[in-house]
């Protein structure tokens, strides 16, 4: 993420009709390095939505080279003739493996070995085929509405055009949690157009994955966040951590409930959502099409033009 550029800036805004509003330490994506300060003020108007705008006046602005954090206003990146490079989401899935504390883990046998299947072939041909055991629930996986209704569209009902290619909104959210207060709720979601799109929660629990601190304490959505991405018309949530819902607040799963009932995929355990762009790449999570089933592990990625 490269050649990326925000603004740093107090402001202070009139309106034409009466009225005014301040801020202070606001930051702001850029097109560019040179932009000027009226442009600045424009961009700043286009991001908060505002209309009747008399002045705005600009105090202590700065450009500074920063990754994008998706504000309003700074078109995403046009795909056009650009060569884009492949970032894998998912964790790699291996015998004994923990996914979510308490699920079985997965186990592979052979089928057929190396030298046993030498018997079947022409000389120097050989194979190996395994059979692996394990819950849907392994790995960076899909949520499918079967997995919370009965009547819900299982994997095999799913259309390719909701899991592929999808444009991300990825929202990077490592200092807007704590321990404290771990849910993500839809104050902090509220700043762009999320039409169509795959909202990726980047908290950075991803990196204690496979650990026994990874099934505790972990970030989630909220309530009312689930509420408004559906409003908001996205296609796919997914997350870095352990569940899209709190674990620890009981049996509850009120973000599970309102995404998968208003048909929206949930993919859980992602990974090296640092990695992307806030707005510019585009993610394709798709799993097998198994009828009567509702959760199976995706190999999760996202393809970023080469200029981030």
């Amino acid at each position: 993420m490269t050649d990326e550029y925000r603004a740093h800036f107090d402001f202070a805004i009139t309106f034409a009709n009466g009225g005014g509003l301040q801020g202070q330490g606001f930051r702001l994506d850029l097109p560019r390095e040179d932009v000027t300060a009226d442009e600045v003020a424009a961009l700043l108007v286009a991001h908060l939505g505002l209309a009747l705008v008399g002045e705005v006046e600009l105090r202590d602005l700065r450009i500074v080279a920063e990754p994008h954090r998706g504000s309003r206003g700074v078109a995403a990146p046009a795909r056009g003739d650009r060569t884009e490079r492949v970032v894998d989401l998912s964790h790699p899935i291996a015998e004994g493996m923990v996914t979510y504390p308490g699920l079985p883990a997965p186990t592979i046998t052979p089928h057929l070995t190396r030298a046993a299947s030498r018997e079947r072939y022409a000389p120097g041909t050989e194979f190996a085929m395994d059979v692996i055991t394990m819950i849907g629930n392994t790995g960076t996986y899909l949520d499918a509405p079967f997995h919370r209704y009965a009547d819900g569209a299982d994997l095999a009902s799913l259309n390719l055009d909701t899991l592929v290619d999808l444009p991300a909104e990825v929202f990077h959210l490592r200092d807007a949690w704590t321990p404290e207060r771990r849910g993500i709720r839809a104050a902090t979601l509220a700043d762009r157009e999320l039409r169509g799109s795959a909202v990726l929660l980047d908290t950075g629990w991803s990196r204690l994955f496979g650990t026994p601190a990874y099934g505790t304490g972990s970030p989630f959505l909220t309530e009312d966040a689930a509420r408004f991405l559906v409003d908001a018309g996205v296609r796919l949530v997914g997350i870095d951590a352990l569940n899209i819902d709190d674990t620890e607040s009981g049996g509850e799963r009120p973000a599970h409930s309102i995404l998968l009932a208003a048909g929206v995929h949930v993919v859980e355990h992602l990974t090296a959502l640092d990695r992307l762009p806030a707005r510019g790449a585009r993610f394709t999570a798709a799993p097998p099409a198994i009828r009567g089933f509702g959760t199976f592990p995706v190999r999760a990625f996202a393809t970023v033009p080469t200029s981030h």
